[in-house]
């Protein structure tokens, strides 16, 4: 294992938890059925299920400690170096643009989709009411915590009340404008105060970067265990009875990742597919393993800046801006999901309504954390806003860690792909000659 690539070793840890979680799924339902569940054999495969859940869950952790001072440091070093506020205000446009053009892109995309395949179609009444019963608790709980976004709440949040509380809840946006505002500030005071805080920053960045380096060392056990949990505790019937919707989805996704943003780098760069691809290729694996692009980002700092060549002060603004505010694979997502939900219902949305779909996933996008299983929150907010019944979100939980997985690819390729972008256009980034 050690004389493969990490990204390959993470491939196979992913291959083999796919397996063995298949193997718990199905041990476990021929023990509650046939076997005594208290025996032996049901205790050992309940003590495998909880040490995988406990391995990933503690990998994730892990990622999530180093992630707020990660971007806090990385962007106080790099945004103070800068010293040009014009430069700073043109990057940022640059990023804001980029990322809410690309996430009207993503959901068209996938209102596209959903319409032309009517995934709905496929669902008979009597499984839509199975699944609406079996998860109707916990879609009951998401709709709840759900709140219609606020343009004005939106931006007013980016400011913290206190910044010790952002970081301690790990409030990406406002750790990013915190970091913005002392490096900002850095570079308007006398350079023999600066100096020393500037290299403090640049220390401390190095020194959680050698920690991303110590935890990649072991992605692949974790991403094992994160696999193998999920996949133990997804059922099969419950695949084969959304597998038109959940297809859809993939499929736009993929469309997402290998087709519209290498035609974005394209047109705006010269970063090539292959290029791109690899050098992001650490980053994507986690992503799908952890669900969670805030506790990828600091791998994709690493890789970002590493693999792609691309600039600290670059990479450091425009990555966790994106782990916050863009969501295409999300909001793709919503776009299918809230279609497919009205087609169960018998509803036919009309180009208003879809627009409406567009704008509202959109603005729920900004500001909402990169975690697992929020895009399940946001739909609520999308699903009211064209009156579309709530209680359809039950009918999609099944699948919806499983879709969560693969959107938050999406959103990390994005983010890779905006900073490429940015990066080019203001000449940093370096690229080898073959790329």
């Amino acid at each position: 294992m050690n004389k493969l690539a990490l990204h390959w070793q993470i491939l196979i840890g992913m291959g083999l938890g796919l397996v063995v979680g298949i193997a718990l799924n199905l041990s476990g339902d021929t023990l509650t059925a046939n076997l005594d569940p208290d025996g032996l054999i049901a205790g050992a495969v309940g003590f495998v299920v909880k040490l995988n859940s406990f391995i990933g869950q503690l990998f994730i952790r892990t990622l999530r400690f180093i992630a707020v001072p990660i971007v806090l440091f990385s962007l106080i070093a790099g945004v103070s170096n800068v010293r040009d506020l014009r430069k700073l205000s043109r990057v940022g446009g640059k990023t804001i643009g980029i990322y809410l053009t690309t996430t009207a892109i993503a959901i068209t995309l996938g209102l596209v989709l959903v319409n032309l395949f009517q995934p709905g179609a496929s669902v008979d009444e009597e499984v839509r009411n199975a699944l609406g019963a079996e998860y109707a608790a916990e879609a009951s709980a998401k709709i709840q915590r759900a709140q219609s976004p606020d343009v004005w709440q939106t931006v007013l949040n980016i400011v913290p009340e206190n910044p010790f509380e952002a970081l301690a809840e790990a409030k990406m946006l406002q750790v990013v404008f915190l970091a913005l505002m002392i490096g900002i500030l850095l570079t308007v005071i006398p350079t023999d105060k600066s100096a020393g805080v500037i290299r403090l920053a640049d220390a401390m960045s190095d020194v959680f970067i050698a920690f991303v380096n110590f935890i990649m060392a072991l992605a692949p056990y974790a991403v094992f265990a994160l696999i193998a949990d999920v996949i133990s505790k997804l059922g099969f019937d419950v695949l084969v009875a959304l597998l038109a919707y959940s297809m859809v989805v993939v499929a736009g996704l993929l469309t997402l990742i290998l087709g519209v943003y290498p035609l974005v780098l394209r047109l705006f760069t010269r970063v090539g597919y292959r290029f791109f691809f690899r050098g992001i290729a650490r980053a994507l694996l986690l992503a799908f393993s952890s669900s969670s692009s805030s506790a990828t980002l600091p791998v994709t700092l690493k890789v970002a800046q590493e693999r792609l060549g691309i600039s600290e002060e670059v990479a450091s603004f425009v990555l966790p801006v994106g782990a916050t505010i863009n969501m295409d694979g999300t909001a793709l997502y919503q776009g299918v999901a809230a279609v497919f939900i009205a087609q169960l219902y018998g509803m036919d949305l009309t180009l208003a309504q879809q627009l409406t779909i567009v704008l509202t996933a959109t603005l729920a996008s900004i500001g909402t954390a990169g975690v697992p299983g929020v895009g399940m929150i946001m739909l609520v907010i999308v699903l009211e806003s064209v009156g579309i019944p709530l209680e359809g979100i039950a009918v999609i939980l099944g699948v919806d860690r499983l879709l969560d997985m693969c959107r938050t690819c999406a959103n990390v390729t994005g983010d890779c792909m905006v900073s490429c972008v940015v990066a080019s256009t203001e000449g940093e980034i370096e690229l080898p000659a073959a790329a």
